[in-house]
């Protein structure tokens, strides 16, 4: 399935949902990351392979009772089509895919047509609300994305050469500057294209572009600030790129991200020439033959199957629009506090902060599970207890006490594919790693529990992810249901093993002190020996309400950062009591290979411990009674 185009993808996810509603059956190989059958190996079950994905729909099509036609003009009707499917017990498919499935051998009756329906995504949700909201499940929300972008091979496209580099990690913007770049090579077919990517992928500080200045044969063809209207028409590709209102408003690109421009020089043009002002880890590039675009959009299946499963609505609504936000809330003030809102927002990392502020103003949890496939099957398996390995505390001295734990635990797809990678990392285990994590896979996924579980090691120490039981921010969580859900959600606390929880907490996108109120809570609710509380920029240790120790985490991308800032945290240090640092691990650009690569560079006054160790330690050191 890996290969099959959008529709394909759609039409089996959706028939996925339908079939495994009664028991696991269909299982869809959706991603290569981890490898095409890690899981569904260590899932020790007989399966058989199938080739072409209409095997599959002619197999099961008695199962199902007909098909919802979306509108390609109206992608978000996508959404809605999945949800008349879970309600009608029907499959998704495109206006070609449909004429398919209606002629023999499957001979499935049109339940629902959507063509010219709605006339915009706001539309498509409303009346989407209006008619379908009260024959749905209540007992989660689900937002998906209704398309994404296709798939582009990794590196550079055909044509394209690296036109200039910065060569040292810079992110100062030290090497801010105008730096004037020559096309005139690339000239010959219609279009020139420009591409900023990031020269040092691993540490997040690619190309800042503020300004760009393109002539042709010395006169002017397109001059832009990114983020201004000036910029769209010879903006070809975005890609995973954001704009930034700094140093007068540039476009950035880091890690894996690009972005690409198009210029259409006039016919007989000699010279083409442009003015880029950037800084940071910029690498640029430039080709004449037309590239794939991440622009491009195709449907896409993951937990498609899940939501038709459960009879779930699906959307996906822009809080950062008032009208979509509107609706947003509506749809949130109609579930109890403690519902799960399964999916991912739009609009990144903004999107992200602004969007889970709302749900937790509404007492609604987030599951990141948009890229979580079959969820329907693993949901079907059972847990199987391990106890975890616990490793007897070390003697408290005057050390700089280290511990170091990896991000993104609150992400349900991170849970099935990146950390499966990391885990599969031979120096796992070398050294000392907190491993977060969400306890809510001891519903939605026990068989990829109970393989960390079992497999860990001594020095693997599994904890909650942001913020407990799922994602959100307590400070924007109302005081009256926050205690309730604390209480509920503790039991998979529990079950999971996860005993120590590392809280995000943001209010209108920036991290705030934990409050002492919330504080008590968890130390009440959840047994809480101490609390990791993120802020990227910064550690050290508080006492709460004089009993609660919460550690900021400082975030590192590379092993340099965290060299240096364990350095600093050395200088400072008086050596006549213990010191306390944890580190943060962005888990798309650190393995275990680097953390104990890291670690071997340390002197004997750094001590590298678990998080269970690391609390008990601060206790002790802090007078506190030490929790079991």
């Amino acid at each position: 399935m890996i290969d099959e185009t959008g529709d394909i993808r759609l039409l089996l996810s959706t028939l996925q949902g339908i079939v495994n509603r009664a028991e696991p059956r269909i299982y869809l190989l959706e991603n290569e990351e981890e490898g095409k059958t890690t899981w569904l190996n260590d899932l020790h079950v007989p399966y058989v392979l199938h080739k072409d994905p209409w095997q599959l729909v002619k197999k099961y099509k008695n199962e199902v009772k007909g098909l919802i036609i979306y509108d390609p003009q109206v992608p978000d009707s996508i959404n809605v089509a999945t949800t008349l499917a879970g309600l009608k017990d029907a499959v998704v498919a495109g206006p070609e895919l449909a004429a398919k499935l209606q002629a023999a051998p499957y001979k499935l009756k049109v339940l629902e047509d959507l063509r010219g329906k709605f006339k915009d995504r706001l539309d498509a949700y409303t009346w989407q609300y209006e008619h379908l909201w009260n024959q749905t499940t209540h007992r989660m929300l689900v937002g998906l994305s209704p398309d994404t972008s296709i798939k582009i091979p990794p590196g550079l496209p055909e044509s394209f050469e690296t036109i200039a580099q910065e060569t040292e990690q810079i992110r100062d913007a030290s090497n801010k500057a105008s730096y004037d770049l020559d096309l005139t090579r690339f000239l010959g077919n219609d279009s020139v294209y420009l591409r900023f990517d990031d020269a040092f992928t691993q540490d997040g500080w690619g190309s800042a572009v503020h300004e760009i200045t393109v002539k042709a044969d010395g006169k002017i063809i397109a001059q832009f600030v990114p983020g201004t209207p000036e910029e769209e028409p010879f903006l070809y590709d975005r890609q995973g790129s954001q704009i930034s209102a700094g140093d007068g408003g540039h476009r950035f690109a880091d890690g894996g991200n690009y972005f690409v421009y198009r210029f259409t020089p006039p016919a007989g043009t000699q010279e083409l020439t442009a003015s880029v002002v950037m800084w940071n880890q910029y690498k640029v590039s430039a080709g004449n033959v037309q590239p794939l675009s991440s622009e491009q959009k195709e449907p896409y299946g993951y937990l498609r199957d899940y939501a038709v499963a459960n009879k779930a609505m699906v959307f996906w609504l822009e809080v950062n629009d008032p009208k979509q936000k509107a609706l947003f809330e509506k749809i949130l003030s109609s579930v109890k506090p403690g519902t799960p809102y399964l999916g991912w927002f739009s609009n990144d990392t903004a999107g992200e902060f602004n969007s889970v502020e709302v749900t937790s103003n509404h007492g609604v949890y987030v599951l990141a599970a948009d890229w979580f496939s079959n969820m329907t099957v693993f949901s079907g398996t059972q847990i199987q207890p391990t106890r975890p390995q616990t490793p007897a505390n070390p003697k408290l001295d005057n050390k700089i006490y280290v511990t170091y734990t990896f991000s993104e635990g609150d992400n349900f797809q991170y849970n099935q594919h990146r950390m499966r990678i990391l885990w599969d990392d031979p120096a796992r285990g070398q050294v000392p790693i907190n491993w977060t994590s969400s306890p809510l896979l001891y519903d939605a996924a026990p068989a990829i529990l109970n393989y960390y579980q079992k497999t860990a090691t001594a020095n693997d120490f599994m904890m909650a992810g942001p913020s407990g039981a799922g994602y959100f921010y307590p400070s924007a969580w109302p005081q009256a249901s926050f205690d309730d859900f604390l209480k509920q959600s503790y039991k998979y606390l529990q079950k999971s093993g996860m005993n120590l929880t590392y809280v995000l907490n943001r209010i209108n996108g920036e991290n705030v002190p934990l409050g002492s109120s919330y504080a008590k809570d968890y130390e009440q609710y959840y047994k809480a020996p101490g609390l990791f509380l993120s802020w990227e920029d910064r550690y050290g240790v508080d006492i709460l309400n004089q009993s609660l120790p919460v550690s900021t985490i400082q975030g590192i991308s590379t092993v340099q950062d965290g060299l240096r800032i364990l350095e600093q945290a050395k200088a400072g240090w008086d050596g006549k009591s213990p010191l306390f640092v944890s580190l943060g691990l962005l888990a798309w650009s650190l393995t275990p290979s680097d953390v104990a690569a890291m670690t071997k560079e340390l002197g004997p006054e750094f001590e590298i411990v678990r998080g269970d160790q690391y609390f008990s330690l601060i206790r002790e050191a802090n007078g506190l009674p030490v929790k079991p």
